[in-house]
């Protein structure tokens, strides 16, 4: 006998955005987290302006709203000489995202948000309980999980399991669907500050030769400052928070704004990144967000891709238990993903490469400071709302690495109100 309808582990914003569909169904789901929230999460916090057409569709954009996020204009990028670009989300491109800024807001305030969205819609939450392991029958389905809650062990079991447990995901690892990439395989150092000199309404990302870091206010008068290195200078990193010092103080442009700055959380590690599914289900299962691909945080496709990535699954599983073979509709949510985040997964590992190599970030940002027509639209990609085509056509990239070839015109064709966001 089953125990839920669905099982999910995790229940941050691709858990929730899950959970939240299902349930709207109909569908019975259970929820599992090791955490109890509200609970902090090292993140860099940031929500495109797509990321809030899902969040209306939750019913809880404006709970958010009330919470007083920073509402974010664009980005602004930073390369190692100091040559600088900025792109806008509002601009002339013609395309046009859910809202013309993007938000920034504390994971601690909104993970429980959208969770709560869910328990309310009727998924069932059970916290502070930890997924070890899955079940499968004789045929190597997936049955269900084992778990552990107040050192007892138990089984669950349900017809089908949404592995929504980020980059570490037991689900994922336990059914060999993910695998670690090679490249470029970075860390994260995550804290917030208070009174971090000449913070605006932009995001902010400053490339060094040795990382880079991003910097953006969130709710509360805090500033998230997320610093991301290479897995293998990790070693020297034992004392997180003298290396954060470190990182910044040698830095004179940003050491000059950190002088008065207070920390007022500790500091965090994430990663390595570049995680990739293999695929994002097997039978009797999906993975979604981080659990089934996460690149690098450079372009921000975290939480919208949770979210949004959480919608894909929710309908596949809705048509997995009504279908008499439930693998083609989990086979189907495979190609839906593919077709919704492929192009950004193209951008997100080019602009993986740039950072990587300073003469190419130098080159491409030294581009896209002359021509903002060319920014604004890649600031359009990760703010979610202009297709990946428009920054991988040749004559966008011909603009950005050979100007001196590729004429003054724009690169951009102009959409069409069906290309609209």
């Amino acid at each position: 006998m089953s125990d839920a309808d669905v099982i999910i582990v995790g229940g941050g914003p691709a858990g929730a955005s899950t959970a939240y569909a299902l349930a709207r169904a109909g569908v019975d789901v259970m929820v599992l987290d090791r955490a109890r929230f509200p609970r902090a999460k090292p993140c860099a916090e940031y929500l495109s302006p797509q990321a809030s057409r899902v969040l209306h569709d939750m019913g809880v954009l404006e709970e958010i709203e009330r919470r007083r996020p920073s509402q974010l204009a664009g980005m602004t990028v930073r390369a190692p000489s100091g040559q600088r670009l900025r792109g806008d989300f509002a601009a002339s491109h013609g395309y046009r995202g859910f809202r013309d800024r993007g938000l920034a807001i504390r994971r601690l305030v909104l993970d429980a948000i959208i969770l709560d969205a869910a328990r309310r819609a009727g998924a069932r939450i059970v916290e502070d309980t930890r997924v070890t392991d899955v079940l499968r029958d004789a045929t190597g389905r997936v049955r269900g999980v084992s778990a552990s809650s107040d050192a007892r062990a138990r089984e669950i079991v349900a017809p089908l399991v949404v592995g929504a447990d980020g980059l570490r995901t037991v689900i994922g690892r336990r059914l060999g669907l993910v695998r670690a990439g090679r490249f470029p395989r970075r860390i994260a150092f995550v804290s917030h500050w208070r009174d971090v000199g000449d913070v605006g309404e932009y995001g902010e990302m400053h490339v060094e030769r040795d990382g880079y870091v991003g910097i953006a206010p969130v709710d509360e008068g805090l500033v998230n400052v997320a610093i991301v290195a290479p897995a293998s200078r990790a070693d020297i990193a034992g004392d997180r928070d003298r290396y954060v010092a470190s990182w910044l103080g040698r830095r004179p442009h940003l050491a000059d704004r950190f002088r008065r700055a207070t920390r007022v959380s500790p500091v965090v590690a994430t990663g390595p990144f570049s995680v990739r599914a293999k695929r994002a289900w097997a039978p009797g299962a999906v993975l979604v967000g981080d659990a089934a691909d996460f690149f690098d945080p450079f372009t921000g496709e975290g939480i919208y891709a949770a979210l949004r990535g959480g919608e894909l699954a929710a309908a596949a599983v809705r048509t997995a238990l009504e279908h008499a073979s439930r693998d083609d509709p989990l086979r189907e949510y495979e190609r839906a993903r593919r077709r919704e985040f492929g192009g950004k997964w193209m951008v997100e590992r080019l602009v993986g490469i740039a950072v990587a190599f300073p003469p190419l970030i130098e080159r491409a940002a030294a581009s896209l400071a002359r021509r903002k027509d060319l920014a604004d639209l890649f600031v359009g990609v990760t703010g979610d709302f202009v297709p990946a085509r428009e920054v991988l056509r040749p004559s966008y990239l011909l603009s950005l690495l050979f100007p001196s070839l590729a004429g003054s015109g724009t690169a951009a064709t102009t959409p069409s109100p069906a290309h609209e966001g």
